[in-house]
């Protein structure tokens, strides 16, 4: 499974890509198996599977709870990947992994890279990583065919867009908002604009990402952008096992009109 092919075909049937975010391990490893199938059954694209970590300088109040409740359960990056793999052969979508650097670090590079891929993840995130120091990881995540997909702001100059949009694997991360992921009741006006460039620039898909959760919103951003990335939402539907609110979320992206 190549993640970036995968968000293209989804492009090519008229529908735009939803990736989900979950907190792996909130509610302990053993509700990983049946959260993945069960929203790969609704028709995502790819799953962001967020790593709990003890400082999480990106997430926002309520995956930063996830994160806490999954590192209650004594969760660790070791035993998701244990996790993942004991059932890889069902998994149906890209996974893509958020972490931070750390975690990485102390697992090992190479270890990770090579178990990672077994466990059906197919692009990472690193939130707490410069494009300048992605060379650490690049190498290793590249011999197992990981993307590496880079976060871009809405803050970042225009030579440093490019530079980010040019080196970003998989799909692009845009960040709709400023500040940490979190619900938000609108986006800036010039959001559309910022897509365009970043589509200018880039050879993969571009998807937004921090602050969507109403199925209005989904398709309001679907409009500019190849797709969607929806997390705190998507978290606290899951905590709360209302599989309605992320249905309808997942739903929105299909069949959107491309302004």
């Amino acid at each position: 499974m190549n993640l970036q092919l995968i968000i293209e075909e989804t492009l090519t049937k008229g529908d735009k890509a939803f990736v989900p975010y979950i907190m792996a391990g909130d509610g302990g490893l053993e509700t990983i198996k049946p959260t993945i199938l069960k929203l790969q059954q609704l028709g995502v694209s790819a799953i962001e599977v967020g790593i709990p970590f003890t400082d999480p300088v990106a997430d926002g109040p309520t995956i930063e709870k996830a994160g806490q409740r999954a590192l209650s359960h004594g969760v660790t990056l070791k035993g998701i990947l244990q996790e993942l793999t004991s059932f890889a052969d069902e998994i149906a979508v890209p996974l893509v992994a958020m972490t931070y650097l750390n975690p990485i670090l102390a697992y090992g590079i190479e270890a990770f890279a090579r178990n990672a891929y077994a466990a059906g993840i197919r692009g990472l995130i690193v939130p707490d990583m410069p494009l300048e120091e992605s060379s650490i990881l690049h190498p290793a995540l590249k011999a197992q065919g990981i993307a590496l997909v880079q976060l871009v702001s809405l803050t970042s100059p225009p030579e440093r867009v490019k530079k980010l949009a040019a080196a970003s694997e998989g799909f692009i991360y845009a960040i709709t908002v400023n500040g940490t992921t979190g619900v938000r009741a609108e986006f800036a006006e010039n959001l559309p604009a910022h897509f365009s460039e970043l589509k200018r620039h880039s050879n993969v898909p571009v998807l937004a990402g921090f602050g969507i959760s109403t199925p209005g919103q989904v398709k309001e951003l679907s409009t500019f952008a190849d797709g969607v990335i929806v997390g705190s939402q998507i978290v606290a539907a899951l905590e709360k096992q209302d599989w309605a609110t992320i249905e309808s979320l997942v739903h929105a992206a299909k069949k959107v009109p491309i302004l």
